[in-house]
């Protein structure tokens, strides 16, 4: 099994500017197209491709999924994002789009902030 190469901070700190800027959101130069938050942007492992040319269990975000979600079609959409427990997949069931990208930036920037901590106290050994 071939791993994803990217750095993972690199990866959340993209997905984070992504979200950002709008990534989700509506464009008014294309017509709407439903957007699913990780699996279209860079952040994906198969973003671009138009079929699931690697299997997810070769992503980074596979880390931050219960091992009991890793088998789900879109695993990705199974990482808990708060104390509720609230995941992708449960906050799209809500259609609540704003609270959907609040949620996932804050839980981008909290494992922004681990990754960070974690690689200054290992550089410091």
């Amino acid at each position: 099994m071939t791993r994803d190469e990217r750095n993972i901070l690199e990866l959340l700190e993209d997905e984070l500017d992504f979200i950002e800027k709008g990534g989700y959101g509506r464009s008014v130069r294309t017509p709407w197209l439903g957007k699913s938050t990780f699996q279209d942007s860079l952040s994906c492992i198969n973003y671009g491709y138009p079929y699931r040319a690697h299997p997810c269990n070769e992503c980074h975000l596979l880390y931050f999924v219960s091992p009991e979600d890793r088998a789900q079609r879109v695993p990705c959409h199974f990482i808990p994002l708060n104390i509720d427990g609230e995941t992708i997949e449960d906050l799209e069931l809500q259609d609540n789009q704003a609270k959907l990208e609040r949620e996932v930036s804050r839980w981008l920037r909290a494992r922004i902030k681990e990754i960070e901590e974690e690689r200054t106290a290992h550089a410091a050994v």
